[in-house]
């Protein structure tokens, strides 16, 4: 029951995201930004897919696993982080990468202390949901294929940002 509810949650906050992200491209693109990185995006959208079909798969696997208290409130507080990022951006966030030309990066919030603040709980969110149901191969496959990701959006987005 914890496991439906949980997954439920993480598939509605993913669309929710996706929806937010769609609504604040449309405002970026009527404000004149560019998109860079297309080429690594539809990995990056496969890798989230997997994802979360890999959380079902395994648990089911498992004939079902026990909940980790823990672990869900490291979840819940990375979430929070999470909030706080994303209000920060606020119509510049995306799931994409934009920029408008001569706007530079925002930096309120979590952006006044750290470069990639989303980038950072993203990394933690793909380590900890796994975690929430003892999902352990998942959890170590992909925080391994997230960091590889990872490492080619950040380039791109460092690029971007350095013109």
């Amino acid at each position: 029951m914890y496991f439906i509810v949980f997954i439920t949650f993480l598939i509605l906050q993913r669309l929710s995201e996706l929806y937010i992200s769609r609504r604040n491209e449309k405002w970026l693109l009527a404000n004149g930004a560019i998109q860079y990185g297309q080429d690594h995006y539809p990995y990056m959208v496969t890798m989230h897919t997997l994802f979360l079909l890999s959380l079902i798969v395994e648990y089911n696997l498992k004939d079902g696993q026990p909940i980790s208290w823990i672990a869900l409130v490291s979840f819940l507080l990375v979430l929070s982080f999470k909030f706080w990022a994303l209000l920060s951006l606020g119509k510049y966030w995306n799931t994409k990468i934009y920029r408008i030309p001569g706007v530079y990066p925002v930096k309120k919030g979590p952006y006044k202390f750290f470069k990639h603040p989303n980038y950072m709980e993203v990394i933690c969110e793909i380590a900890i949901i796994p975690l929430v149901f003892h999902l352990y191969y998942t959890a170590i496959i992909f925080t391994l294929l997230n960091a590889i990701m990872l490492t080619v959006r950040i380039k791109v987005e460092n690029k971007v940002w350095a013109q």
